[in-house]
């Protein structure tokens, strides 16, 4: 039973962080987050908004931490290898950015045994 009960709360962090990260995500934020702190600030507030609803303030204010950090670095990485064409390696830099954040979501629900 407390394995399906894991599994379940996951699955909703991971729904979380697609809905947070990706549907809720404007065009505008997308596209102006490797060069404004007021687009990506604002990105992450909207992410971490489920979160914090959900499960508290603690596992929100961790992961929007993260999740600003990680994107800060990674956008600014997507943005250069798009304008060359790279398109192999901009999505290689996405995969690891979905990487780092679902990281940085399992490794704080489970310190923080919520």
């Amino acid at each position: 039973m407390e394995m399906i009960v894991t599994l379940k709360v996951i699955s909703f962090i991971l729904f979380l962080h697609w809905l947070g990260d990706f549907v809720l995500q404007s065009d505008w934020m997308a596209k102006n987050k490797s060069h404004s702190i007021k687009a990506l600030s604002f990105h992450v507030f909207i992410y971490g908004a489920g979160f914090f609803i959900f499960f508290g303030w603690r596992f929100a204010l961790i992961n929007m931490i993260a999740h600003f950090v990680v994107d800060y670095f990674t956008s600014k990485l997507t943005k250069k290898l798009w304008e060359k064409g790279d398109v192999h390696n901009f999505f290689v830099v996405i995969g690891a950015d979905q990487y780092f954040h679902t990281v940085f979501l399992l490794f704080s629900y489970f310190i923080l045994e919520i």
